[in-house]
């Protein structure tokens, strides 16, 4: 099985491009609604952790950003906490389609977090900062604070860019994007 990595910044498309590679996709972004949804573990160490800011189960995305918002620093205590059952979904999504070709990871902070291994196929998503602002801004629950504090832990784009073998520069239409990541299919195969 050989691993794609999405890398690129927020909002610039990974997840859309994710999918259209046609392969299993683990998408860490998802996992962690579903954590927040469903886990009540997790629950309870984020409320030991943070007992101002979480009162009840599930936990709620207001409650989150108001624990980030109010000290940077909840904010990487809040991922050393969900990172952990993210680490175990991926592993458990890796066991389960050891036999397939190719996986996706569609995962935030791959670099960052050294998910990534040696010979992942890195695939980095390009796009323009204004369009990428212009999108974010139509997304339900969009605070520009939180963004900030998310690009700070984050390795610079132009070093993602530069460990990545292959760039897609997404302009936000779909063939292009579509007829790219064949070409890249292509080479991979």
């Amino acid at each position: 099985m050989k691993r794609i990595g999405i890398l690129g910044d927020i909002g610039s498309g990974k997840t859309y491009i994710a999918k259209c590679f046609g392969f299993p996709v683990f998408n860490a972004d998802l996992e962690v609604a579903k954590i927040y949804k469903h886990d009540r573990k997790v629950f309870q160490k984020l409320k030991k952790e943070l007992p101002n800011y979480f009162s009840s189960f599930p936990l709620k995305k207001k409650e989150i950003i108001n624990a980030i918002l109010s000290n940077r620093k909840n904010l990487k205590r809040i991922i050393k906490i969900v990172h952990r059952e993210v680490r175990k979904k991926m592993n458990d999504f890796l066991t389960k389609n050891k036999h397939k070709k190719f996986v996706v990871l569609d995962i935030p902070l791959l670099l960052e977090n050294k998910i990534n291994k040696k010979k992942d196929i890195l695939v980095f998503v390009e796009a323009k900062k204004l369009e990428i602002l212009k999108r974010l801004k139509k997304r339900k629950n969009f605070n520009m604070e939180i963004l900030n504090n998310f690009k700070k832990m984050q390795l610079s784009l132009v070093l993602k860019k530069k460990k990545s073998q292959f760039i897609i520069k997404n302009n936000f239409k779909k063939n292009s994007v579509k007829v790219r990541v064949k070409e890249i299919i292509k080479n991979l195969v």
